[in-house]
């Protein structure tokens, strides 16, 4: 009888075990899921009016693509004392120590404790009568107050079933590869950064010069005005034109400097250091050669560019956020363990096996009612995926279009600079022109300062021009991916 009470219960207990697993299953076959499309990577297989060819200047280190020693020296200097790139040094090591932490969250957790405790209950309470009429050893009976001394390990595991603390810690890695491309990129902006700064500088060496040299040519003018004047072959209001003429080059002249001393100061700033004068020759700037710039193909913007890698890593770490965040809906298994040793006096301490304690427990813990939270939590990883999508996509047109833009820039700027070239020769001559017909009163004095205007005005366009080229220059190696490696 007793025997077949123990099968009837020993069935019952089968069957519940079997709903209970038929409706786990089918509450967890209930788990949302959201199909985010593929990203589209797709680019041209050119530019707009360009060969294909591979070869790309993006590739060519910093140090081989400029050649000016002084601008060599201002980019290692920064690469090394520029406050942001040490400070984005800094996130790359952070993003560096949580793989570390999310490595740890999927091994087991030891913990050693140790305790000691004193404790005095009533005689006349449960515990107090079982102890009174109880005996440690023979003849000895239980030390009151009680002591108790505890030395033991710990363990804690959590059983990664479903691969979520394992996805973490590759998301986690994604995110520290997507920290050193954000730190590339920061290069390339300051490496080019600094690049357009000095150019800019030697620009404005170039139109002082310019100044001077004009200023000069006006002083002389001025002269030969008030001669004129007293031979009565001009009057006073040439005197005053061309008078205000000269001032008014001079004032542009302080202009000039104050921008010098902003660009230097902003220089310093990029290289981490207090205001002094920035090393540069700014002689033969107008005659620079422009290089060749060889843009290669648009699918090597998604190797080349540190943003574009930097978006795509952003993109792997977000979809397995996404996985991470699924396996919140199934049972997590952890495992618990300890062994130590334990006894009321600690003589008996290394007693065994007597003062031997250890344990092992099983837990599954499963959401079942109110998931709200992480559905929520679900729902915003797949939310922050589709968002990586897209921005990856945004990185890589915008990629390609920079690089078209810059493409157009240079070869209308090329255009640009051999038409003033021509201009500023055609109106130089024209000074010297105007000033002996004026001499000879076959034109107005209203003639020569406008010949003098025009052909400062033209020389400091073309100056511009030449400062504009080579700003194109380093945007287009910046847009190619060029100046972090």
């Amino acid at each position: 009888m007793e025997r077949k009470r123990k099968m009837v219960t020993k069935m019952k207990h089968r069957k519940s075990l079997l709903i209970g697993m038929i409706a786990v299953v089918a509450f967890y076959s209930c788990v949302p899921t959201r199909e985010i499309r593929d990203e589209n990577i797709a680019v041209p297989e050119n530019y707009q009016n360009q060969s294909v060819d591979t070869v790309n200047t993006g590739l060519v280190q910093w140090k081989d693509f400029f050649r000016d020693p002084n601008l060599i020296a201002l980019i290692d200097t920064a690469l090394v004392k520029n406050q942001e790139l040490n400070i984005m040094l800094q996130r790359v090591d952070m993003a560096k120590n949580v793989i570390q932490a999310k490595k740890g969250e999927y091994l087991p957790f030891v913990n050693l404790q140790a305790g000691a405790e004193v404790e005095k209950v009533g005689e006349y309470t449960r515990h107090g009568a079982v102890e009174k009429n109880l005996e440690v050893k023979e003849g000895e009976e239980f030390p009151e107050p009680l002591t108790n001394y505890m030395v033991g390990a710990y363990a804690t595991w959590e059983l990664d079933v479903w691969k979520k603390l394992r996805n973490e810690k590759k998301a986690a890695v994604f995110e520290y590869l997507s920290s050193v491309e954000g730190k590339n990129f920061m290069v390339t902006n300051l490496v080019a950064e600094i690049a357009d700064s000095y150019y800019e500088l030697m620009a404005l060496d170039n139109q002082m010069v310019i100044i001077d040299q004009n200023l000069e040519i006006q002083q002389n003018a001025l002269r030969m005005v008030k001669l004129q004047k007293q031979a009565a072959r001009a009057t006073e209001l040439a005197v005053k034109r061309f008078q205000a003429e000269v001032m008014k080059n001079r004032s542009h002249k302080y202009e000039i400097q104050q921008e010098i001393v902003e660009v230097e100061n902003r220089l310093n700033f990029l290289i981490g250091r207090s205001p002094q004068h920035i090393q540069r020759e700014s002689d033969n700037f107008i005659d620079t050669s422009i290089d060749t710039i060889y843009a290669g193909i648009p699918s090597q913007l998604l190797q080349n560019r540190p943003d574009v890698r930097s978006a795509e890593f952003e993109l792997a770490a977000a979809k397995l956020d996404t996985k991470a965040a699924k396996a919140n809906f199934y049972p997590q298994f952890t495992i618990k363990a300890g062994l130590g040793l334990e006894a009321f006096d600690t003589k008996y301490l290394t007693t065994t096996p007597e003062s031997v304690l250890y344990s092992a427990i099983g837990d599954m813990i499963a959401p079942l009612i109110n998931r709200n939270a992480i559905k929520a939590q679900y729902k915003n990883a797949t939310a922050r995926q589709l968002q990586a999508v897209y921005e990856y996509e945004k990185t890589i047109l915008n990629a390609y279009i920079e690089v078209a833009n810059q493409l157009s820039n240079i070869d209308n700027l090329k255009k640009s600079y051999e038409l003033k070239d021509g201009q500023v020769q055609a109106l130089t001559e024209s000074i010297d022109l105007s000033t002996r017909l004026f001499q000879s009163a076959r034109v107005e004095y209203i003639e020569v300062l406008l010949a003098q205007r025009e052909a400062l005005e033209s020389r400091m366009e073309l100056v511009e021009t030449k400062k504009d080229q080579m700003l194109a220059q380093v945007n287009m190696y910046r847009a190619l991916g060029g100046g972090w490696n």
